[in-house]
């Protein structure tokens, strides 16, 4: 219902009646006004005061009256100012905290991002790891090639990589891992360039010296899965006598029957069973076919089943001319692989026929190519009978 205000001073001299509303309000209200109006003027004797009366919109209702002293003013007022002061603060400080709250926002969005970033970073320099580790593999491959013709890594121009000058490595929490990245990429690069060289001069060796490239034994006379490698090559502890002695090739072990491969164009100057009474060296391969390579190669495949070839036939890389057998001094099937080259003196002298096959990889291939140029000469293998060598 509505309300009436009314603010009217008061003191201590003032006629207890004074004041009184007219008409209706007063009659109506006088008496009550009164002893009020007294009880009031007795309570606060001695000083001013506000004096505040609230009018019902019903004059069957009473009057009410609200009195406040100059100490009560003022400490309500001192109140209402320091409620707006932190209105006006807070309406001040309002936008602060909104960026401060979208400030956060972005912060977590930066971390997050940041995140991301050094995943992306260090998968990238795990692929680079990945990379380093496969131009290893194809500068061992170029090294097997280079070591097949003959050539010599020292003096090529790509010797020693090409080097590439260090990045700058940016203010971050990730420094370290661009750091090794770039020191990667560095290696890659120089590794990947001095492939290229390689590569540019094995196919200028190859431009000049067609004959010397398709002769050279560069391919697995066993083309299928079904091979494994038995014995290496190398001083081994004989199945037979139980004592050490150079084998001259490697054995791959594999079914009977299994098709054996000739590695590169040649000649055949051998096929069938070394007779007994000039060698029992020889007579122990079983079945043996031997190739002609040019002047500078021989291959012996031993211990084999069937042979397809004939003496004085020539065969082109990859054709067939045996089959896996179990003959001669054997103890299971499988196919003995020799690779004879001439060395200075003009011998064939035995190589590790790992080194020259380039189709496949072997797992110590840094050793072999290490040991292939600083073991020193061979002295006690079987020579070959002239029958192999004209």
């Amino acid at each position: 219902m509505p309300l009436k205000l009314r603010l009217r001073r008061s003191s201590k001299d003032r006629p207890p009646g004074g004041g009184e509303g007219r008409g209706s309000d007063s009659r109506a209200g006088g008496s009550r006004y009164a002893k009020s109006s007294r009880k009031a003027t007795s309570a606060s004797s001695g000083g001013r005061r506000l004096e505040i009366q609230i009018h019902p919109g019903n004059i069957r209702r009473r009057v009410r009256y609200l009195f406040f002293t100059r100490r009560q003013l003022v400490t309500l007022a001192a109140l209402v100012l320091l409620w707006l002061s932190f209105v006006v603060a807070g309406f001040s400080l309002a936008p602060s905290v909104v960026r401060g709250f979208l400030a956060r926002n972005e912060y977590r969005a930066l971390v997050a991002e940041r995140e991301l970033s050094g995943e992306r970073l260090r998968a990238l320099v795990s692929r680079l790891e990945g990379l380093e580790g496969r131009s290893e593999e194809l500068r061992l491959q170029v090294d097997k090639i280079i070591l097949a013709y003959g050539l010599t890594s020292d003096e090529s121009i790509g010797q020693g990589g090409f080097p590439t000058p260090p990045r700058p490595v940016p203010q971050t929490v990730y420094a370290n891992v661009i750091q090794q990245g770039n020191d990667l990429d560095a290696r890659v690069s120089g590794e990947l360039g001095a492939i290229a060289t390689f590569l540019e001069e094995v196919r200028a060796f190859e431009a000049a010296n067609r004959e010397r490239a398709r002769t050279t034994p560069s391919a697995s006379p066993l083309t299928s899965d079904r091979f494994v490698l038995t014995s290496p090559f190398g001083n081994r502890r004989s199945p037979f006598t139980k004592n050490l002695d150079f084998h001259a090739g490697i054995d791959f072990a594999a079914p009977v029957g299994t098709p054996v491969h000739a590695p590169a164009d040649a000649v055949v100057v051998f096929a069938g069973r070394y007779p007994l009474r000039r060698s029992v060296g020889w007579w122990r391969y079983g079945n043996l076919v031997v190739l002609a390579h040019g002047d500078d190669f021989r291959t012996l495949f031993g211990h084999c089943n069937e042979i397809k070839v004939q003496r004085g036939q020539r065969v082109r890389q990859g054709d067939v001319i045996a089959t896996v057998g179990n003959t001669g001094w054997s103890t299971a099937s499988h196919l003995h692989y020799e690779v004879r080259r001439r060395d200075d003196e003009r011998k064939f002298v035995p190589v590790d026929p790992r080194i020259y096959i380039l189709d496949r990889h072997w797992r110590d291939e840094e050793r072999l190519l290490v040991r292939a140029r600083t073991a020193p000469a061979l002295a006690n293998f079987e020579p070959l009978p002239d029958l192999f060598t004209r």
